[in-house]
């Protein structure tokens, strides 16, 4: 300024106010390096910090984080080591080194651990936080066979009397620990608000007595996830019982997610009525809606049907007038689009986000019936719904023009990739989120897509002044068939929404998704990538982040026509610098394959290649996975591969390496953060078919950081 005045000039009052709404750690730390006042500040307004360093380094552990009151402690180095009792660490005394951590961090209110055996905790909480009240436990191996029933979780529990939150979502244990615990501390149960036991390592998940034993001995519980199994063959499965305890034990729950064990397995299926019938009738979930009226956000993935649930869900929109999240799986009848007045979930007009899975019987006047509804919708998931159509989605997003920015398409028949993108046009240049699944029904890259007959400038909407005619566009032969109220109702609903229904000056949408940040796919192993951009996703400028999922059986498959997968065709995405590449569900030949196919070493150089054209700043990469011998391990082709991302600052091998391939990563000039994390079920017991055991890890970490970054 003209006058010498400068920013630290500022009032300390207002200076903190502004580094507070400062989130990214990397800009935090740059303002920590201008001055000692701005250093100062900065220290005081971290509230959240995640430890990632070597165990062994514990004791030095800077002293100036000492407002820091939410604390990761969970992805320190050697990654899935007990915190204490690894060799790491053994210079020094345990109770030492925890008591260290206590001083250091003393305001902590929020831990995340990953405890590998109860000693973990017990050292942790010799002298535990005054005012800890929220604990994440992670833990990817066994639970270890000696251990008794609940030790995992006694100290805490006897410990912390104040606790009101409990994630064990990434916690391998044994449902049968925690009952007993929560009954043997009354006052500690009594105290939680939050409990999470959606954990995706169980075959059959708690039992319904369990779920019983549980609400009871938690009456103040406002968050609750558990997963469960609903499959009647099973004893122990959730009925109409254990529905209508939970209001009864826990009348103040605001958020309710259960989830059978078997949606954790990405199941792509077309719906049906097909496949046994849930134990759940019409009358359990009117007094389960009716007992829990301050319900905001409610999740039921049942995968068995649960039939008419029509009229429960239309109880549901008017005993939870708070409610604002709505996932349903395998609900059928959940929109009956009968007349022109509206029913099921469509009465639920507060929902800002609706999922529904698996329902057999939605098509797309249900569809639009529930745009009509609930008009507040901002994110939506659609995932195996066989009779939905291009027709009936894009009709949906033009009603919701005006708020829907999230979207999630998957698993529906007549909804490939390209008639999903097209159907998506209306929000084209407002979507910020979106998943579509590879298919491509014979699209190849050299095919150019044109408008087809469903880009219709939607000002002309008015045109289709009889009823007739809209229906015959959703499918005359059906419809003449059908009731003349039901015409009535198409020319209503299209007649009264004009104001949603907008297009650009020449009745058509643009071409560029200007807003879409982040982008989800889900491809099937063989096939390829390359026809994404002229699928439809050709133009996103502004694209940050891509998520990709290959899935399927290697085994059997033919070796594939070209030489790579398709990673350099994202290249024409220029603000894309985050990629997560999940291969973890892509099964195959570790070892030396059958003649005539590929192991999963040459199938990592299919994936791979070409993704050295691209400016990643970070990439989360899971390898394929050989089942008949537990290995999720990186080959040398792809150790190759990803050493050729010269732009990469972090880098997360979701699986093992040996330690010689690790040292490829050392070339990159800007790599900052390297971790192996085996964060899978059942993570190996010892790293004895790789090289990269706690020396190895260590030894690699030191030469990482002995090199000068850049910047």
């Amino acid at each position: 300024m003209g006058d010498g005045t400068t920013v630290s000039n500022l009032p300390e009052e207002i200076l903190s106010n502004v580094f507070s709404a400062v989130s990214d750690t990397r800009t935090r730390n740059s303002l920590s390096l201008v001055c000692r006042s701005f250093f100062r500040l900065e220290r005081k307004t971290r509230i959240s910090l995640t430890l990632r360093g070597n165990a062994r380094d514990l004791h030095l552990i800077p002293t100036s984080f000492t407002h820091v009151t939410h604390l990761d402690l969970s992805f320190l180095s050697p990654w899935g080591h007990a915190l204490f009792c690894s060799s790491a660490t053994t210079t020094f005394d345990p109770r030492l080194l925890a008591l260290r951590l206590r001083d250091a961090f003393p305001r902590v209110t929020s831990l995340a651990v990953y405890a590998r055996d109860p000693a973990t905790l017990q050292l942790l909480l010799l002298s535990p936080w005054p005012e800890l009240s929220s604990v994440k436990l992670v833990r990817w191996h066994q639970r270890p066979p000696t251990s008794p029933a609940g030790s995992d979780f006694a100290v805490l529990f006897s410990q912390c009397r104040s606790l009101a939150s409990f994630d064990l979502s990434s916690f391998y244990h044994w449902p049968e620990d925690l009952p007993p615990v929560l009954a043997a501390n009354p006052d500690t149960a009594a105290s939680l608000r939050r409990l999470n036991l959606l954990t995706t390592s169980f075959t059959e998940g708690f039992k319904s007595h369990e779920i019983e034993s549980i609400t009871a001995s938690c009456p103040n519980l406002e968050h609750f996830l558990v997963a469960c199994t609903f499959d009647p063959r099973y004893i122990g499965f959730v009925g109409d019982d254990t529905l209508v305890a939970i209001p009864s034990n826990c009348p103040k729950l605001k958020l309710l997610h259960l989830a059978d064990t078997s949606s954790f397995s990405n199941r792509r299926e077309d719906g049906g009525f097909g496949g046994e019938d849930g134990r759940i009738s019409r009358a359990t979930l009117v007094t389960l809606f009716s007992g829990l009226p301050l319900l905001e956000e409610l999740v039921l993935d049942v995968c068995k049907n649960v039939r008419d649930s029509s009229l429960a869900l239309e109880v549901l929109g008017s005993k939870c007038p708070n409610l604002r999240v709505l996932k349903l799986g395998q609900f059928q009848g959940i929109c009956l689009a009968l007349g022109s007045k509206l029913d099921g979930v469509a009465l639920c007009h507060g929902l800002h986000s609706l999922s529904v899975g698996n329902c057999a019987d939605l098509d797309d006047m249900g569809l639009i019936e529930i745009a009509r509804g609930c008009s507040r919708l901002v994110s939506f998931e659609l995932q195996g719904c066989k009779l939905v159509t291009e027709q009936g989605l894009r009709t949906m997003a033009c009603l919701l023009r005006r708020t829907m920015i999230d979207v999630k398409v998957s698993g529906c028949a007549n909804l490939d990739t390209a008639a999903t993108l097209r159907a998506l046009e209306p929000i084209r240049d407002r979507i910020e989120r979106l998943h579509v699944d590879c298919v491509w029904n014979g699209l190849k890259e050299s095919d150019g897509l044109g408008h087809g007959f469903l880009n219709f400038g939607l000002n002309g909407l008015d045109e289709l002044d009889d009823g007739g005619e809209l229906m015959d566009y959703f499918g005359g032969g059906e419809c003449e068939n059908t009731s003349k109220r039901k015409r009535q109702r198409c020319k209503y609903e299209m007649g009264v929404h004009d104001s949603f229904l907008e297009s650009n000056d020449n009745g058509l949408y643009g071409k560029c998704w200007d807003r879409l940040r982040y982008l989800s796919l889900w491809i099937k192993v063989g096939d390829l990538l390359t026809p994404l951009p002229v699928a439809g996703l050709e133009d996103c400028p502004n694209l940050e982040e891509i998520l990709i999922k290959v899935e399927g059986d290697s085994r059997g498959q033919p070796k594939p026509a070209e030489r790579e997968f398709g990673l350099s065709i994202l290249a024409c995405y220029p603000q894309l610098l985050k990629m997560q590449l999940d291969c973890g569900d892509t099964k195959g030949y570790a070892l030396t394959a059958p003649s005539g196919q590929m192991d999963l070493s040459l199938w990592e150089r299919f994936f791979l290649n070409g993704i050295g054209s691209l400016s990643l700043n970070e990439l989360h990469y899971w390898p394929p996975q050989d089942e008949d011998v537990n290995q999720r391990s990186v080959s040398l082709p792809a150790a190759g591969l990803l050493r050729e991302c010269y732009t990469l600052r972090k880098l997360f091998i979701h699986g093992t390496a040996h330690e010689h391939f690790m040292d490829f990563f050392l070339k990159t000039p800007n790599l900052r953060d390297v971790q192996l994390r085996e964060d899978y079920y059942p993570a190996p017991e010892n790293d004895m078919s790789t090289e990269m055991r706690v020396a190895s890890c260590s030894r690699f970490e030191d030469a990482l950081n002995r090199r000068r970054i850049c910047d």
